[in-house]
């Protein structure tokens, strides 16, 4: 991702079946991709409207093959979408599939603070951990001052979460890292963190109760969970 000092795990491998592995972990939920893909972003619009922030361009931090693209620009209002990821051929599927004029999708950038938002979810965990703080550095020079970092990751302290990661083949060696840990790692490279949130508490058989979790999300019991931060 244009940074030879950290690397997540190469997902060249699933490219191509990427959406069916991801399946395979994520139908003990009874939900599909798209419904987390874009409840992730939705939430991100809530907080950000609540922030009066209306960020303009946005880096997707190992985006994979590039399908939260659409969501930046109907529920954030973006006018420009970079993806980024180290898999090449991850970037290729994302840019047939979602290319547009306000959205490209690469495997190289240099930081250049460029960036009114950075959005990442589920990459951390496949860094290895003494490799994290570079790749947090990076994302804080791509970002232009007082610009934000939206930090998504799988929380371990939901046993759903583990047991969902365990039945996904490129997560089930994955290492992850609580809340607690992914603060430090943001504050140490310079971010103020504005809030916390855990999301995705209810399975899709109890999807009734969906509507008390914007009431709950500050416990930790969501399956993901949300750090809003920004750059000093």
């Amino acid at each position: 991702m244009g940074d030879p000092s950290f690397e997540a795990s190469g997902f060249d491998h699933y490219a191509n079946d990427y959406d069916a592995a991801l399946a395979q972990g994520l139908s003990a939920t009874g939900e599909g991709k798209d419904y987390f893909s874009q409840g992730r972003v939705l939430w991100l619009a809530q907080c950000l409207r609540q922030l009066e922030e209306k960020p303009q361009s946005v880096m997707d931090f190992g985006c994979g093959t590039g399908s939260a693209a659409p969501h930046f620009i109907d529920l954030i209002g973006a006018r420009s979408i970079l993806g980024l990821d180290n898999s090449a051929k991850s970037i290729d599927l994302a840019s047939r599939l979602f290319g547009s004029e306000k959205a490209s999708f690469l495997s190289e950038y240099q930081p250049n603070g460029d960036f009114d938002l950075v959005y990442c979810t589920g990459v951390f965990h496949h860094i290895p951990p003494e490799q994290r703080s570079r790749a947090v550095d990076y994302v804080y020079r791509s970002l232009r001052p007082k610009g934000l970092f939206a930090f998504w990751e799988n929380n371990p302290w939901n046993p759903g979460t583990r047991y969902v990661m365990s039945r996904i083949p490129f997560d089930r060696d994955a290492i992850t890292l609580s809340l607690p840990e992914a603060g430090r790692l943001l504050r140490s490279a310079g971010f103020e963190i504005l809030r916390k949130d855990f999301l995705f508490i209810f399975p899709r058989v109890l999807k009734y109760f969906r509507i008390i979790e914007p009431l709950v999300s500050k416990l930790p019991l969501g399956g993901q969970y949300q750090i809003l931060c920004r750059k000093l």
